[in-house]
């Protein structure tokens, strides 16, 4: 009788243990705080460290050509015309370094 005792007391154990053990962790991980995505708001009023020189070649970096008429706005938006795809339109760097077309 003794020994069905200890042996259905360590068939619970091993179970229970079994039972403890945590989930591996998802290979994949995120980082949801982080937005990787251009800011759907820009352009972002807000003090602009960039120079005249670093935001033209922010511009072009992002696919335009052509920038020309580039200014500082009292926001703090560099704002100029150029074309990107042949296609000429106004585009804004924020202080953020977001680029954007004018809608």
């Amino acid at each position: 009788m003794q020994k069905i005792a200890i042996l259905s007391a360590s068939l619970i154990l091993t179970a229970s243990a079994a039972f403890a053990q945590s989930e591996t962790p998802s290979s994949s991980q995120t980082t949801p705080a982080v937005n990787t995505e251009q800011n759907p708001g820009a352009p972002i009023a807000g003090k602009n460290s960039f120079t005249e020189d670093q935001a033209k070649s922010r511009i072009e970096e992002a696919g335009y050509s052509d920038v020309a008429g580039l200014k500082l706005d009292d926001q703090g938006v560099w704002r100029a015309t150029a074309s990107k795809d042949g296609k000429p339109g106004s585009v804004s760097l924020d202080f953020q370094g977001n680029v954007t077309l004018a809608k």
